[in-house]
């Protein structure tokens, strides 16, 4: 890899940092390039990306991001999981990792916040933004259908009394 190569990498990497919710810190102990491409199609799937990067171009990115505690969690051979959804790529690596033992979570960050293995654990097990939004909009929603119900039902009661009554007379 020459001078602009690197320069290349570190700004991509930089970009990435600068736009990601969340940055998942794994060691890779031998898996397959099958095991490496499940993994990635998992990720994708998941609305994450999954990358391999040399640990030095990568603290060099991290110095000017929100992710700069990260270094401590490069050593060996490391790649990141990321995503804009805070719990997209902490999910699906922590799902991955579960039935892969070549795959070993290290770490990671949430903006500023530095997480080790348990808390991306913990991480993985909250609900996505997706179905917090739906939640929300399921919340905002019932006492509309409520309110609606109740104004309703006088009226419904009502026609009912009459349907009895001419179904009464008519037999």
């Amino acid at each position: 890899m020459d001078r602009t190569q690197k320069s290349e990498a570190v700004a991509q990497l930089n970009a990435i940092f600068n736009e990601v919710g969340v940055v998942v810190v794994t060691r890779n102990l031998g898996l397959s390039v099958a095991q490496s491409t499940d993994l990635r199609t998992k990720m994708r799937e998941a609305g994450a990306s999954y990358k391999v990067a040399k640990n030095t171009l990568t603290k060099i990115a991290l110095e000017e991001s929100p992710y700069k505690g990260l270094e401590e969690y490069l050593s060996g051979p490391t790649a990141l999981a990321y995503s804009t959804d805070p719990v997209a790529a902490a999910k699906a690596t922590v799902d991955f990792a579960k039935t892969n033992d070549r795959l070993e979570i290290v770490g990671g960050s949430m903006g500023g916040q530095l997480l080790d293995e348990a808390g991306i654990k913990a991480l993985a097990s909250l609900p996505s933004l997706d179905q917090l939004r739906g939640t929300l909009v399921g919340l905002i929603n019932a006492p509309a259908t409520k309110i609606a119900r109740v104004v309703n039902e006088p009226a419904a009661k009502l026609a009912r009394v009459f349907a009895a009554y001419g179904n009464k007379d008519a037999a």
